[in-house]
């Protein structure tokens, strides 16, 4: 019997089937099982042919000489603070964002910069031609920059480019969506092209030394499209984020193998493209207005930066059978907790009244340390009171309404001390950490505590 040539494969989450049907069982997307061909591919797969004999691998001991990986630095404070320390040779980085954040922004000036210190840089565009990439470079300042620059989407004319001269220093292939190999007979984007193209270009960073970085596209979920096994393979995954109603970006680190994962750089989009923001915490609470009562100052901390948040919430008199619940920047789920323990644990009533949530800056929170920001910023609309401008929030609550501990408090209250708060209100449990002179920290071991206090403040019982 004749092996089958080809396999059904999903796009989304890249599971082979033997036949197509409409929906994905392993990932439930509809539409998504495209029929691709079985080929060997780049690197090989189940037509390549067995070798004869294998050849014997030395194997070693845990102990030995660990020298620390070799880094090259672009001198962009914020881009260096995520990758660990600069880029490491021979890695490879995969970077995704919607579109039209700024991916390609970022990377020409990184390219440019590394060019600029002696570096050999390459820039590969496969979604613009390269008159595209060089009135961006113009409009940034940066036409002067010694980058080599290509339009290309063909592996193969790719490493013969590269190969024919010196590996460079830094390579950036945008995007990975668009490479194609002629080994592998499907459509360019399909998940059997890139896994195939990006394990060729990764081979290639591994071999010769050379930084690559990879630009993907992602879904609307907000994940790097085609399948998760390309994540597996590079040694770092960045997102960066941002909302198009807002001049500020996130570069965020959500795995390093040579460094410190969840670490966060910030940049502000200008007319002369991404700047970096050295004080984040000073820009987003820039603007916050000290009167108004329903916002509230979170102490977060961001990987290793501690960052200055601004929560605000509104909640008002509602006229519907099911009061509307709406977040910007935060968990949902774990706004309805927030409400839930407030109301069984403290009496604050909630149920006839919609709730509105929202992260200052377009930031997002993922830190349940915010907790007790939130449920001061909700009391707080619901009292009318506003809370003290020179005081900052952070702690856990648990579903009994007990406030729990955070790590790194005292880098946290370093940081309202430096932008000028005085006070803060936060786990009980912190306050064996050494805090900073002439700061005011108040320990809360249950919500109710805290509550309590507001309803002293303001003259009025907490149900009201």
């Amino acid at each position: 019997m004749a092996r089958r040539s080809s396999q059904f494969i999903c796009q989304s989450c890249g599971a082979v089937s033997s036949k197509w049907t409409g929906r994905c069982e392993p990932c439930g997307e509809w539409n998504s099982i495209i029929e691709e061909q079985t080929g060997a591919g780049i690197g090989g797969g189940p037509g390549k042919p067995p070798r004869s004999k294998g050849r014997v691998v030395e194997l070693v001991g845990l102990q030995g000489d660990a020298k620390e990986a070799p880094r090259i630095q672009a001198k962009v404070a914020e881009l260096d603070r995520v990758t660990g320390g600069g880029f490491v040779k021979g890695s490879a980085l995969l970077v995704g964002g919607d579109p039209g954040i700024g991916k390609s922004t970022l990377l020409i000036q990184a390219a440019a910069a590394l060019a600029n210190l002696g570096h050999r840089t390459v820039y590969i565009s496969g979604e613009e031609a390269i008159g595209q990439v060089r009135l961006r470079a113009e409009r940034l300042g940066l036409a002067q920059a010694p980058v080599a620059l290509a339009a290309e989407t063909s592996v193969e004319d790719i490493l013969a480019t590269l190969e024919a001269s010196p590996p460079p220093a830094l390579l950036i292939l945008d995007s990975i969506q668009t490479l194609w190999t002629d080994q592998v007979d499907s459509t360019p984007g399909t998940v059997t092209q890139v896994r195939a193209s990006a394990q060729a270009m990764v081979r290639y960073a591994k071999r010769t030394g050379t930084t690559l970085v990879l630009v993907g596209h992602v879904t609307k979920d907000g994940q790097i499209a085609g399948p998760r096994v390309v994540e597996h393979m590079v040694d770092a995954v960045l997102y960066f984020e941002g909302d198009g109603a807002h001049q500020y970006r996130i570069l965020r680190s959500v795995k390093n193998r040579f460094g410190a994962t969840d670490e966060i750089g910030v940049f502000e989009m200008t007319g002369k493209g991404l700047v970096e923001v050295a004080n984040p915490s000073a820009l987003f609470l820039g603007d916050r207005s000290t009167t108004a009562p329903g916002a509230a100052v979170f102490a977060g901390l961001e990987g290793s930066r501690p960052l200055l948040i601004e929560v605000q919430a509104l909640v008002a008199q509602s006229s519907l059978g099911t009061p509307r619940r709406a977040v910007i920047g935060w968990d949902s789920a774990r706004l309805s907790m927030i409400l839930a323990v407030l109301e069984a644990r403290c009496g604050v009533r909630f149920s006839q009244h919609d709730v509105y949530l929202n992260v200052a800056g377009g930031l997002k929170i993922n830190e349940p340390g915010a907790d007790l920001a939130v449920a001061a910023a909700l009391i707080s609309s619901l009292s009318g009171l506003a809370l003290p401008a020179n005081c900052v929030y952070f702690g856990e609550i648990s579903l009994s309404g007990a406030i729990r501990p955070v790590a790194q408090a005292p880098a946290r209250l370093k940081e309202a001390q430096k932008l000028g708060f005085e006070q803060a209100y936060c786990p009980e449990g912190n306050l064996k950490d050494k805090m900073a002179n002439g700061f005011s920290a108040t320990g809360l071991p249950e919500l109710g505590d805290f509550v309590a206090k507001l309803a002293v403040r303001s003259g009025a019982s907490p149900q009201d």
